[in-house]
């Protein structure tokens, strides 16, 4: 596919070219600098002809030809499509035949000639740019010879430098061209010269600034034309200089001097000088201009300069400026004059330092709290220079030599800004409001102090609002109001305030918030009386307890102002801060009248309160006095022994039966009242009371209203300073002696009907024990004769029931008689033990096997868990008759089905069972009377009739254990059975009672076995206790003293 190239590119060389002439040549063939490349190339290549042709803007010119193609010569070959695409082509280029090369498409003739081969060759500029091509053409096709072709690429190249040399001819001559239209133009006057100072160039600039014609100076010594005479002298040294050794500046320097005109007048003017060298001798061009107008502008900027120089450093405020570029170029005195902390000692900042604008590194600057560093964009002149006004804006700052670290400082600043809204930099006006901000800050915290006075409710409220006002603010970090205690032993921290967002928890919380006087920073305070102001805590050799906490915390400063009133302290302000602060007299003066105030408030504070809470508890103690009947009253007793009232119950009447007489002698109406018979006592009572004295007086008095009362007179004296003060209640007991005199008489009414009772129960124990006895004997005899009836084989059926009967009954009445003989002798404490070391584990089974027959015939379930090692010292056989009576009752109120669990186990076991309702019935002791025969086997004492004929009982003699153990022994009995009502166990071990369930079910029973059993108990020094089983049943709870075995077995 054809490609086609619809125009010749514009080569930015075409001007130059053009300006040399190469395209004026004239169009016969021969006469062109470019023909000799055209004709060489087609020897080389034995071809026809040849051509070059070079582009001038949108035309492809042809500028040198050899043979037929020299008909071709200055004629544009742009409109032929061919030469335009191999001129685009930008390539060598060797075709052997065009009309079968797709990319020419073929060429027509011109003039005749019909190329049928080509060999093409680009003409390039020094920079590469195409300029044109060498194009070699034969007439009919062929192929072409590689080496003529190097040799004709060779050729282009040859070309390409001859072309060179015409470009640099033509940019010389664009350039003077250009040179001398900017000449022409120029504002400013072009003088050159040569070594001599002789002018050989003069522009018309120069014409009007110095009045001579181009012809007039062109030839003339310089000197002569524009150099005052007293300079003239000076140019020539300078000139020989410059022949000798070159400028003595570097070339293109403006310099300011002075010129004269045609007219002799002097004017300043800017000369920029420019040395060259041509033809070995140096050449001086220079541009000169008039700067008068600039050097008066100049002169006058300079005056209002100092004059505002003058102006700004009178300003008490800082005044600083920048460009807008950020860099300072104005900062007046008082500016100057602050020298920053971190320069102290260094003097104020150098004009190079101010100039750098990095006021953050200099100055410390911090936001209005003195706290926050302010970032680089947030200084108010970099504000200003973004285009924002900044009104009112406070600063502070660190510097030194004013008294305090940190300066406070009010900053309006403002965009400097060109008529057309361009920035020209920013100014910003400083003013030093570090006094009026402490005065303000004084006088807010004074109205603070005085607001919190006015409002506090209590001093603790005062402690508290007074340390926040105050450190709040000031600006401290911590503030506390330590308040010495009524008693003046210790100093206490009533009120603490901390700056929000500052965590002092560690301080705080782990260090005491009491002190005894000169502890801490508050009891040195207290101690000294005296104000403590410490700028650096670190630095100050001054010593408190709580120092190394408060510098771990990182505080750095501290103060502390004692409260007074008059003398007397009465607590100590303490503040600190984060950083080191200098000792204020004027902030000083200020808390020193703070704590003046608030020490007046206090004292007047505590006196209201006292007053308010004494007159609370007046009327707290007239209500209590109002309730009861006692008259309560106080009196002070002076030196002469007069009794002044102080303080008086109001009512009177109860005790005195009238309103007693105001003012008068309280010790004179009282000794007029008390009875004659009672007068001596009253006295004692009264010298007792005036030597300070408690006393008590029980006396009568004749009331007011006539009646004689018993009054009883406590009396407690108290002094207070130099006063007597006697406190006192008297109280009317003239029921209470009636009642006592009545109580004497019931009581020696109840202790005879006491004396004759026991008189009585001795009686009846005697006539029981009696009767008992008596009936031991015909009862034995009758069970006897049964028992002989019942043995003679020859007895009828209905005899041997009726013997039977007979039998059964004088059993139960031996039973009975027993039962009554063993209480009436533990009753009497005559009933004889035989202590010794018992293995519980054996008599409780054993007792456990003899009762399950019974409970076998009533389907029972009886267990037994009885732990090994279980001694006590007890009597066996006393102790077995309890077991038999606990069993016996559990197998006799407990339902058929049921079941009995008996326990033994060291220490307080409780059953966890329930048992049956020992309900006080008999307990029909196997072991007892019934089958023992008529001797009382349970008893140990046979024949002893109960009239103290029998050995002591020897009670107690379970009380210890024998190996010194000194523990207990817990045996329970526990049943299903039918349970005992909760309200009728506390009589359960009475005599003759019998529960009503027992009753209610037909159990029959005396109701002296557990009376028995706890007399028994009891006698070995143990207890017995019942209480319900949970889900049915009775528990029966046995402790007894553990006893260690016998000497010599093994536990």
């Amino acid at each position: 596919m054809t490609r086609t190239v619809d125009t010749v590119r514009e080569s930015r060389w075409s001007q130059a070219l053009r300006v040399t002439g190469l395209f004026d040549a004239p169009d016969t063939p021969g006469a062109s600098a470019l023909d000799a490349p055209a004709r060489l190339a087609a020897r080389l290549l034995r071809a026809p002809a040849a051509l070059v042709a070079l582009a001038d803007g949108d035309r492809l010119v042809c500028l040198g030809a050899t043979g037929p193609a020299g008909r071709w010569t200055g004629r544009d070959l742009a409109p032929h499509p061919p030469f335009r695409w191999i001129l685009a082509a930008d390539a060598p280029l060797a075709v052997t035949d065009v009309r079968a090369d797709a990319r020419l498409g073929g060429m027509s003739a011109v003039d005749g000639l019909e190329p049928r081969a080509c060999a093409a060759f680009p003409l390039r500029a020094p920079d590469g740019e195409v300029l044109g091509v060498l194009c070699v053409l034969d007439v009919r096709p062929r192929g072409w010879d590689p080496r003529g072709l190097h040799l004709a690429g060779e050729v282009a190249r040859s070309a390409e430098e001859q072309l060179a040399a015409r470009l640099d001819e033509g940019r010389a001559r664009l350039a003077a061209a250009r040179l001398g239209t900017v000449l022409e133009r120029s504002l400013d006057a072009f003088v050159s010269i040569d070594a001599a100072g002789t002018v050989t160039a003069w522009n018309p600039a120069a014409e009007r600034l110095f009045g001579h014609s181009a012809d007039e100076a062109v030839g003339r010594p310089v000197d002569e034309l524009i150099v005052p005479r007293r300079f003239r002298p000076r140019l020539r040294d300078e000139l020989d200089r410059v022949r000798r050794a070159g400028p003595p500046y570097p070339s293109g320097r403006r310099i300011e001097l002075t010129a004269v005109d045609r007219t002799g007048r002097e004017r300043p003017v800017e000369m920029a000088l420019r040395v060259r060298t041509e033809q070995g001798e140096p050449v001086l061009h220079a541009f000169v201009r008039d700067i008068g107008h600039r050097v008066a502008t100049r002169r006058r900027l300079e005056q209002e300069r100092r004059f505002l120089t003058a102006l700004m450093d009178s300003l008490d405020a800082g005044v600083v400026a920048c460009d807008s570029d950020g860099t300072v170029v104005l900062v007046n005195q008082t500016l100057r004059e602050i020298e920053p902390a971190s320069r102290s000692g260094a003097g104020s900042p150098s004009p190079e330092e101010l100039r750098k604008g990095d006021w953050n590194a200099l100055y410390e600057l911090y936001d209005s709290d003195g706290r926050t560093p302010l970032r680089p964009e947030e200084v108010p002149l970099a504000r200003a220079l973004r285009g924002e006004r900044v009104d009112g804006c406070e600063v502070t700052a660190r510097v030194t030599g004013t008294g305090t670290d940190l300066r406070r400082y009010l900053v309006n600043a403002r965009p400097i800004e060109a008529a057309d809204g361009r920035c020209l930099g920013a100014v910003a006006a400083i003013h030093d409001i570090t006094e009026r901000h402490r005065a303000e800050l004084l006088r807010t915290a004074q109205e603070a102090v005085a607001r919190v006075l006015a409002e506090a409710a209590s001093s603790g409220q005062v402690a508290a609002g007074v340390t926040a006002a105050v450190a709040g603010t000031l600006g401290w970090t911590c503030g506390e109001y330590w308040q010495v205690d009524p008693d003046e032993t210790v100093i206490r921290r009533l009120g603490l305030w901390v700056r929000p967002g500052r965590d002092l928890d560690a301080l705080v919380r782990d260090e005491p918030d009491v002190f005894p006087r000169g502890g801490g920073l508050a009891g040195t305070v207290w101690v000294s009386a005296r104000r403590a102001w410490i700028p650096d805590l670190a630095a100050d050799p001054l010593d408190f307890t709580r120092k190394p906490a408060v510098l771990r915390v990182g505080l750095r400063a501290a103060m502390g102002l004692p409260v007074s009133s008059g003398r007397r302290v009465l607590g100590v302000l303490t503040f600190f801060a984060d950083t080191v602060q200098e000792a204020d007299d004027d902030l000083a003066a200020m808390l020193d009248g703070v704590c003046a105030h608030m020490g007046r408030y206090l004292e007047h504070r505590r006196s209201h309160e006292l007053a308010v809470a004494l007159d609370a508890e007046r009327r707290h103690l007239d209500r209590i006095v109002a309730q009861i009947d006692d008259y309560v009253w106080t009196v002070e007793v002076t030196a002469d022994g007069t009794v002044h009232p102080v303080y008086l119950d109001s009512d009177s009447s109860v005790v005195f039966g009238g309103r007693l007489p105001a003012g008068a002698d309280a010790g004179a109406v009282m000794a007029e009242l008390v009875h004659p018979d009672d007068r001596e006592s009253f006295a004692a009572f009264h010298a007792a009371i005036a030597d300070a004295r408690p006393a008590r007086l029980e006396c009568r008095i004749i009331g007011l209203d006539g009646v004689t009362r018993w009054v009883w007179i406590r009396a407690r004296p108290r002094r207070e300073g130099d006063r007597l003060l006697v406190d006192g209640i008297t109280s009317d007991v003239t029921e209470r002696r009636r009642l006592a005199e009545q109580r004497e008489l019931l009581l020696a009414r109840w202790q005879e009907q006491v004396r004759r009772l026991r008189e009585l129960d001795r009686m009846k124990d005697e006539l029981v024990a009696l009767v008992s006895h008596e009936l031991r004997s015909p009862i034995g005899a009758i069970r006897g004769y049964a028992s002989l009836l019942l043995d003679d084989p020859e007895l009828s059926t209905e005899q041997r029931a009726f013997t039977d009967v007979i039998d059964r009954k004088s059993a139960h009445l031996q039973r009975l008689v027993d039962d009554l003989l063993d209480l009436a002798r533990l009753d009497a404490g005559r009933i004889a033990l035989e202590p010794r070391p018992v293995a519980l584990d054996g008599l409780v089974r054993q007792a456990v096997d003899d009762h399950r027959p019974a409970a076998t015939a009533k389907r029972l379930a009886v267990r037994a868990e009885a732990a090994a090692g279980l001694w006590v010292r007890a009597d066996p056989v006393r102790l077995r008759q309890v077991l038999d009576n606990l069993l016996s009752n559990a197998v006799k109120y407990t339902p058929d089905g049921g079941e009995v669990i008996v326990i033994a186990r060291p220490g307080d076991g409780i059953g966890d069972g329930g048992g049956g309702d020992d309900d006080g019935s008999e307990n029909g002791n196997g072991g007892n009377s019934g089958d023992g025969g008529g001797n009382d086997s349970g008893n140990g004492s046979g024949n002893d009739s109960g009239n103290g004929s029998g050995s002591d009982s020897g009670n107690g003699s379970g009380s210890g254990s024998e190996d010194g153990r000194g523990g207990t022994v817990t045996v329970t009995v526990a049943d299903t059975g039918i349970g005992i009502p909760a309200e009728q166990y506390p009589r359960l071990f009475g005599r003759f009672f019998r529960a009503s369930t027992a009753v209610e079910s037909g159990i029959k029973g005396t109701g002296l076995g557990l009376a028995i059993t706890r007399a028994i108990v009891e006698a070995h020094g143990g207890t017995i206790t019942a209480s319900p089983r949970e889900g049915g049943g009775t528990v029966f709870t046995l402790r007894l003293p553990s006893a260690g075995p016998p000497r010599g077995e093994t536990p």
